[in-house]
């Protein structure tokens, strides 16, 4: 190559080095996945784990890279040799790929030797960089290859099956085989090959010593420098941050570490040339352990180097400089990084707070925000790499517990510089059109030589920045400034190269300026590119291929340890938020990976979410329970002691033995007797508003094309929680039957619903929302989930404890308490009736249940009145001969008393249509008390329900008024027929019956009940008691249960109810008239307590009058019967 055809503008090294380093990481992105792939037996290419294989790939990888077709261990590849080009295509031609990136890459290298460019980091920033992360991508991707163990059996085996197919090898493959072998030690072998670039990169690196030095300084150099303060100097807060070397200024540390280590081992002659050179070396040696390569890959800095120096002769004193220098970071470099640590998150704490203040500040003070970024990057990925691949002399230095803190002020920098682009974008147009232009132009002006190409360029430059005005700003124009960046990219490969007629060496001013616009420029329309190169922090993503992740356990131990120290809880919101960079990971040469890497950054993102969700929804639940127990304290039940010392101490009793502790009154726990008593309650609030911050901090976050919005999953766990702590707050036990009063679940349900409520102050949450999805649930039978609900659960309880009790004797209704009360017998019952069926315990369990939840609770009980009515059903038809005759003989008392002795099962219907009737009036306390509560929510709407039910005209037909009732029923008005029965009634159809018989069939069942009632006076437990207004085995709900089901029957039947009732009662007062006469003591015992039977029918019948009952029966008996039961009930309590 001669040196007249090595025009600058005709080897394109701008464009070479921009498209090189590009395909480099491409390659680099490729082989690391080859080699997680073979590091993975799941995911490994299955010949090489084949046994019928294992003695072919042996052979290969001996003889390899030669190739002998002819051997007996060959014979199972020729069966599967076209399977074998097919599947380990990618994986060969990667490698060939690798191959032909390192043929550039020193044809390049070559062409900068021959040309002899000139390389300053503050001068030709651009140009330097470049072809030093092209001597590092290119070191990297070989000792990366290297580490594949599997690459000589992967190529072996493609170009054997190649050989076999097409009867020769693949025309790469000699070279290819050569380059394995070759870089079996890669660091050594690149040692050789730099020799003739020693120049040209120890230049470039020694140009560091201005840069390196200055970014690696101590946190307490960074601190009396008061480096990155906005507030130290009020007075030049206005002033635009300026440096002569802008970009390196965000330079990323760990790049410079790569670039000397790396560059230093491949052009070591220079370390005993040059102090300088020396002078970096060792102060790398002395920040860093390891370097990361790729990812998770690292490389043992101190091991390698005196691996490879300790040959070399005349290098003893370069090994004893590494051992020094390894000594001096395990015992120093832990904690000189903790101390920046620890500096920087306070420095960007204080940033984030100004900036959000006042964000105009962005402008002038941009550099600040991308060298805070940079700076904490570098530091965190410092603290990943030297986490857990190094042994540590201390590892209190490697174990961060704020580390979250220090990412939160760098995603707070990072959405101050999205939100705030357009400031950023104003202030940098003009800075550009009226500065940057001014002093370019001036410098061009005054170079003394400028030949035309560089003239044409630098003129673009001058014209591009003053076309520019902040109206294009204004008006969302989109800029790009990508064309000026790389001319004055290939601007530095023209005026770097020797004998250039401008060279840049001899006019620093001219690049110093030119670095400084392009940073500029970047600030107009590079913004989030800028974002990812200073901040990104994608190496904390998880490896699906291989089921393993890089710096996974580090990730997730930081994410516990963030969500278990209360302090730093409230910055746990920066791991999902860190989920959004590792898209940014991916590069265009490996698509196959992208899927993975997304799938993970939503998995990691829905995991970490939820995470935060569950600890607040924990430490909810705690307060809730505390404040559950503090409204417990207040129930009424609590106050008896009180009550009973107070009397006591009136009376001058004692009681109680001395010395007991006073029972503290609630409302102790809110008294203070300083501040500095902290309670756990307290505790816990602390806890919940700093994790809540978190959660409320950003309203929703895009992973790869996914919104997730983090106070959504704090709705749905409390959702959750809040309906388990209801059912659970029931205490219901299946086995004992006990359940929680509904007045006592009535109050720690408002002290929870209270606590979530307080929880709106923390998060932006509509608590109301959860509030109905929950309570709504809770009013149907089972939720969302197919659980029980308190509505189910009360629901079975009244019906089969409660009520059961009260059809075993056990317990009576007392219409004077409008309770359920237990009835002195042998067994006590474990419960008391009267503290779950009074009128509070009835309104608080209208308040629980809602009219929804009244209404199935309403409809239980109706099925087993229409299975009592079944029943009795069955008895009528089993004496419907006898009822037929007695229907029309009540006039004849000696024929009546012979058919009543033919009449079976007389007991059983009393005893049927008492319990229909205790259950009729359970329903009428639950519709009393649900008409009181939604009197009290809905006062307006149930006195219209209320006018509309008692203004419908007699005339109006039936089925409209059967949905007037249901409506009036739903807000627990009592109805003249009650549509539930109706319902549940007409449900009972007899295939076989016709509607006739039907109707005669409910007629008898009157009749039966009627001629049945004189029994009832024989019965010891049927006395009335004027206390209670009833009798103490619940006769007295017969008035109800025969006025409610004749209602009902004849409704279905389309009968008259009023003729069927006057019906009933002539018959009735003709039987118990009949028991006047009766002489048996035994026999009329309680007669006078069952006459009165007859007004309670008349007193609750809409349908009925007390002069159709005079009519019948003689109002004198019954003024009498009243007489004798309340002095009966006075001889007896005297």
């Amino acid at each position: 190559m001669s040196r007249s055809a090595l025009q600058p503008s005709q080897q394109k090294l701008a464009e070479k080095l921009t498209i090189l380093n590009d395909r480099g990481i491409g390659m680099l992105t490729r082989i690391y996945n080859i080699k997680k792939a073979c590091g993975d037996p799941k995911a490994k290419p299955s010949y090489l784990i084949d046994k019928n294989l294992e003695s072919a790939v042996k052979f290969i990888v001996r003889k390899f890279p030669a190739v002998e077709t002819r051997n007996n261990n060959l014979a199972q590849l020729q069966k599967e040799k076209s399977e074998i080009l097919k599947n380990l295509a990618l994986y060969y031609f990667t490698f060939v790929d690798v191959m032909e990136f390192k043929d550039h890459v020193c044809e390049l290298l070559n062409t900068i030797d021959v040309c002899q460019v000139f390389f300053d980091i503050t001068v030709n920033f651009d140009l330097t960089k470049n072809y030093l992360d092209l001597v590092v991508t290119y070191t990297t991707l070989m000792m990366l290859l290297s580490r594949i163990e599997e690459r000589k059996a992967i190529i072996g085996l493609y170009n054997y099956a190649h050989e076999m197919t097409h009867g020769s090898s693949d025309r790469e493959y000699p070279r290819l085989g050569q380059m394995i072998v070759d870089y079996e030690n890669p660091l050594k072998k690149m040692m050789e090959e730099f020799v003739p670039h020693g120049k040209s990169l120890s230049d470039a690196l020694v140009s560091l010593q201005m840069v390196y030095p200055r970014r690696n300084l101590s946190a307490d150099q960074w601190r009396n420098a008061q480096l990155l303060s906005l507030i130290s100097a009020p007075s030049t807060m206005l002033n635009p941050a300026q440096s002569d070397t802008m970009p390196c200024e965000y330079l990323s540390l760990d790049a410079m570490e790569k670039w000397i280590v790396f560059g230093f081992i491949l052009c070591h002659a220079a370390l005993n040339s040059d102090p300088a050179a020396l002078s970096l070396w060792k102060l790398a040696l002395q920040s860093s352990s390891c370097l990361c390569l790729f990812r998770d890959e690292v490389f043992h800095i101190h091991k390698a180097a005196e691996d490879l120096f300790v040959n070399i002769r005349g290098y003893n004193k370069r090994v004893n400089d590494i051992r020094e220098c390894k000594e001096s970071a395990l015992s120093h470099a832990g904690s000189m990084h903790r101390e920046r640590r620890k500096f920087l998150r306070s420095a960007l704490k204080e940033l984030a707070t100004v900036l959000a203040d006042q964000p105009g500040l962005l402008g002038p003070k941009a550099l600040f925000v991308f060298m805070a970024l940079s700076f904490a990057r570098d530091e965190i990925i410092w603290l990943l790499r030297h986490a857990d691949n190094i042994q540590k002399k201390s590892t209190d230095d490697f174990i961060d517990k704020h580390i979250a803190e220090l990412i939160f002020y760098m995603e707070e920098l990072r959405a101050h510089v999205r939100k705030y682009g357009p400031v950023m974008q104003r202030y940098y147009v003009q800075y550009l059109s009226g500065f940057d232009a001014v002093v370019l132009n001036e410098l061009v002006q005054n170079l003394s030589v400028c030949p035309e190409d560089e003239s044409i360029i630098m003129s673009s430059f001058v014209n591009t920045m003053t076309s520019l005005s902040v109206k294009q700003v204004e008006d969302g124009e989109v800029f790009d400034f990508r064309g000026m960046r790389l001319d004055w990219f290939r601007l530095q490969a023209y005026t770097s190269v020797s004998k250039a007629s401008l060279g840049l060496a001899d006019h620093r001013e001219l690049g110093k300026m030119m670095n400084t616009i392009i940073f500029h420029t970047k600030m107009v329309d590079s913004l989030v590119e800028m974002l990812v190169e200073t901040s990104d922090l994608s190496i904390f993503w998880y490896d699906l291929t291989s089921k393993k992740s890089f710096y996974s356990r580090a990730f997730e131990k930081m994410f516990q340890q963030c969500l278990e120290l209360p302090s730093q809880s409230r910055y746990s919101i920066s791991f999902p938020l860190l989920c959004t960079h590792f898209m940014s990971c991916t590069h265009e040469l490996c698509p196959e990976e992208r899927h993975h890497i997304g799938d993970r950054s939503l998995s990691l993102c829905n995991m970490f979410l939820d995470e935060m969700a569950k600890q607040a929804r924990n430490l909810i639940t705690d307060i809730c329970t505390e404040q559950c127990t503090l409204s417990d304290q207040l129930l009424p039940k609590h106050c008896a002691k009180t009550i009973s010392q107070a009397v006591n101490k009136k009376s001058k009793k004692q009681t109680g033995k001395k010395g007991e502790p006073e029972r503290e009154k609630p409302g102790v726990e809110s008294m203070r007797k300083n501040r500095l008593l902290v309670t756990n309650l307290d505790k816990l609030h602390t806890a919940l508003s700093e994790l809540c911050f978190s959660i409320n901090y950003v309203p929703n976050m895009m992973v790869w094309e996914h919104t997730f919005t983090p106070r959504e999953y704090l709705t749905s766990h409390l959702e959750i929680r809040f309906t388990k702590s209801i059912v659970g707050m029931t205490m219901y036990n299946q086995a004992t039957q006990e359940i929680a009063k509904p007045s006592e679940l009535l109050t720690s349900v408002r002290a929870y619903m209270t606590v979530l409520q307080s929880i709106e102050n923390y998060v932006q949450i509509d608590i109301t929302r959860v509030f109905n999805n929950v309570l709504l649930q809770q009013t149907q039978h089972l939720d969302s989930h197919g659980e029980p609900t308190i509505t189910s659960l009360y629901t079975n309880w009244y019906l089969e404890t409660l009520l059961r009790q009260v059809s075993n004797g056990h317990i009576a209704y007392f219409p004077a308490m409008k309770a359920f009360v237990n009835l002195p017998t042998e067994n006590e019952l474990t419960f008391n009736a009267e503290e779950y069926s009074d009128i509070s315990e009835m309104r608080s369990l209208s308040e629980l249940l809602g009219p929804y939840g009244m209404k199935f609770l309403s409809e239980s009980l109706m099925w087993h009145i229409s299975s009592q009515v079944a029943e009795l059903k069955k008895l009528v038809v089993d004496n419907v001969e006898v009822l037929t005759q007695m229907r029309t003989s009540f006039d004849k008392p000696d024929h009546m008393a012979a058919l009543f002795k033919r009449l079976t099962s007389v007991d059983s219907v009393l005893k049927r249509m008492t319990i229909i009737g205790v259950i009729l009036s359970f329903r009428s306390l639950a519709q009393e008390a649900l008409r009181d509560v939604l009197s009290c929510h809905i006062p307006f709407l149930v006195s219209s329900v209320e006018d509309f039910k008692d203004h419908i005209p007699r005339e109006t037909d039936m089925k409209v008024a059967m949905n007037v009732y249901e409506l009036s029923s739903a807000a627990g008005l009592p109805c003249e027929i009650d549509p539930a029965l109706v319902v549940a009634l007409s449900s009972q159809k007899s295939e076989n019956i016709s509607p006739e018989e039907e109707y005669k069939i409910a007629c008898l069942l009157m009749v039966f009940v009627a001629v049945s009632m004189p029994t009832l006076a024989s019965n010891v437990m049927s006395q009335y008691s004027p206390a209670i207004e009833g009798h103490c085995n619940n006769i007295h709900c017969l008035a109800k249960a025969i006025n409610q089901i004749a209602a009902a029957l004849f409704t279905i039947h389309k009968g008259s109810i009023e003729d069927r009732l006057k019906e009933f009662l002539a018959l009735a007062s003709s039987s118990l008239l009949k028991i006047g006469q009766e002489t048996d003591k035994t026999t009329t015992r309680n007669r006078e307590s069952v006459y009165l039977l007859l007004d309670m029918i008349v007193q609750e019948s809409p349908f009925l009058t007390m002069d159709l009952l005079e009519s019948c029966f003689p109002y004198v008996l019954l003024r009498n019967a009243y007489h004798a039961v309340y002095k009966q009930s006075v001889s007896s309590s005297a």
